[in-house]
């Protein structure tokens, strides 16, 4: 938690609001009745557009495995595939609930959705490892070992974006912004299996996760005539760091790393 602490003393004051009693993780409204409403939809859609993405991207492999000749999935693959099959339920049903005016099921649904978060962080971590171990990665990837940096390390954003999201959870434009975001840098795995000629290569996919980004930065713009500090600050950092993921992926300290985790 020290962490936490030491980001919310130093985020920008647009981050820092005061929080208050009893609340959880929670995407609530604008804080006006036109931007509050154009806010609502805009969250609920992009939490369906991604959900639509994952369904296509893994149904090969996981959700349609039945009808198509994909290799058998250990427990684990299993579990992460309903894990986070149960995110992508979970955001769209947080989106829904606000924007109905049902914040208080959403707020009650924000601890489960903590746990969902943790526990999500732990299997994610070891699935990338199996998958690398068992040589499985998109079509077009680089080698296991290589590739093993993209899910490894959005993994780890994953975990730092929902730890800033609940320790400025009192701040709820700021907060839903940073779970947007955290859904964003794991939506890179569903996105690289796209069947698109240019999603399984780093460039291709980490372009098309950066639309989703953009996306979030232009309706902020249109909606409030600027953009959040999240978007500028935590969505930057995100861009800037997939060319540096890309440098590190092929060098002997990485490969010596991966080669350490997977066995």
């Amino acid at each position: 938690m020290l962490f936490y602490k030491v980001l919310y003393a130093i985020a920008p004051r647009d981050l820092r609001m005061p929080r208050t009693g009893g609340e959880t993780i929670a995407m609530s409204a604008d804080t006006t009745a036109t931007n509050g409403r154009s806010g609502r939809s805009f969250y609920v859609g992009i939490a369906l557009v991604m959900a639509i993405v994952v369904l296509i991207g893994f149904a090969p492999t996981f959700y349609l495995k039945a009808f198509t000749a994909a290799p058998s999935l250990s427990p684990l693959l299993w579990g992460h595939g309903v894990l986070f099959t149960g995110w992508m339920a979970l955001l769209i049903t947080q989106a829904t609930l606000v924007a109905k005016d049902r914040v208080d099921v959403h707020r009650r649904l924000g601890l489960f959705g903590a746990a969902l978060a943790a526990t999500m962080v732990v299997v994610g971590l070891l699935t990338a490892i199996e998958a690398a171990r068992l040589g499985r990665v998109p079509p077009g990837a680089p080698p296991p070992l290589v590739f093993l940096a993209i899910p490894f390390f959005a993994i780890v954003e994953f975990a730092i974006l929902v730890g800033a999201a609940i320790a400025l959870r009192g701040n709820s434009q700021a907060h839903k912004r940073l779970m947007l975001l955290a859904t964003i840098g794991i939506l890179t795995a569903a996105i690289a299996r796209l069947p698109l000629p240019f999603a399984g290569t780093p460039p291709g996919f980490f372009a098309i996760t950066d639309l989703f980004i953009l996306a979030g930065a232009i309706h902020d713009r249109r909606a409030h005539g600027r953009v959040h500090p999240v978007y500028v600050w935590a969505g930057s950092l995100m861009i800037i760091m997939q060319p540096v993921q890309l440098m590190l992926m092929g060098t002997p300290a990485w490969l010596a790393f991966a080669k350490w985790l997977t066995h």
